[in-house]
């Protein structure tokens, strides 16, 4: 499925920025599920300079710095990317327990093994508590199939869990999040991944873009898509697989990679640093479209 992406993001600020540095994660990715075809990003007023580069963990980051006055910064980013659909549903019948894959990550000399080590670490948000390792055990019941678990896991976040975006910020804790059972896709793939982690297994967090579609008969509005976040845990027969806990469901054709890290922190779309500005505006607008062939 081809799919062309717009995403804006504005800021206005109420008194003159001299400088400002930004990183931007907002170019798609390229791998054996999806091919960036083209992106364009887009920035006024016109950057002094600015470079692109790969992060430690395989992300397009663009540089750009803005070094004179101005009061509104506006970025875009124009893509559009090719995504397979590779029907993660069939995993689940090569499925293999939880804790040979444990076992076989942590003792196996395959570099591959060795590779995703570091994915069963904390992370700066993704911390490992009792409360969360009691969490995932409901699910990870000795022997049951990694993938047949980690599913049932995404299930309960979703169920037992309000997707509220007026109670959680990029800040907020986990342990709050799992206190109140309320957060966003950010607060659930937080969350999925540090059940993993607890038990130590590979997890990582994924940055993007879902389609969405309007009601039946309903019309559908510019921008009214937004950045979206999941997980993926590692199985060494399957590789990395996903899930999104906040829609319940095993990603096909519809998600579009951006990012992926140890947390969001890693993925962050666009962050800077600006000098002076005082308060500021910020408003994004995402809109993601399918691309009939």
């Amino acid at each position: 499925m081809k799919y062309r992406i717009s995403h804006t993001t504005k800021y206005e600020y109420e008194a003159d920025v001299n400088v400002c540095q930004n990183l931007a994660r907002l170019t798609p990715s390229s791998d054996a599920r999806q091919t960036c075809l083209s992106s364009v990003l887009n920035v006024d007023p016109e950057p002094k300079s600015i470079r692109t580069y790969s992060d430690a963990y395989g992300n397009k980051v663009t540089y750009f710095e803005i070094s004179y006055p101005h009061r509104e910064l506006t970025i875009t980013v124009e893509s559009e990317v090719l995504v397979k659909n590779l029907s993660q549903h069939e995993l689940f019948k090569s499925d293999m327990p939880w804790d040979e894959v444990r076992r076989q990550i942590h003792e196996s000399s395959e570099e591959s093994c060795i590779m995703v080590r570091e994915w069963c670490l904390p992370s700066p948000l993704v911390p490992i508590t009792d409360e969360i390792t009691a969490y995932a055990a409901k699910s990870f019941t000795p022997s049951r199939p990694i993938i047949e678990a980690t599913n049932d896991l995404m299930r309960r976040i979703y169920e037992d869990f309000k997707y509220d975006p007026s109670f959680t910020t990029i800040s907020t804790p986990l342990q709050k999040v799992l206190a109140h059972k309320k957060g966003v896709c950010q607060d659930f793939a937080h969350l999925a991944i540090a059940c993993l982690r607890s038990l130590s297994l590979p997890a990582r967090y994924v940055s993007g873009y879902i389609e969405t579609k309007p009601p039946t008969g309903g019309v559908r509005l510019e921008g009214a898509d937004a950045s979206h976040a999941w997980f993926s845990v590692y199985t060494p027969a399957s590789g990395w697989v996903n899930f999104d806990p906040t829609n319940n469901l095993v990603p096909d054709d519809q998600h579009i990679v951006l990012a992926q890290g140890r947390d969001f922190a890693d993925v962050t779309p666009l962050k800077g640093v600006i000098y002076d500005g005082g308060n500021h505006e910020l408003s994004v607008a995402v809109t993601v479209r399918r691309v009939e062939h």
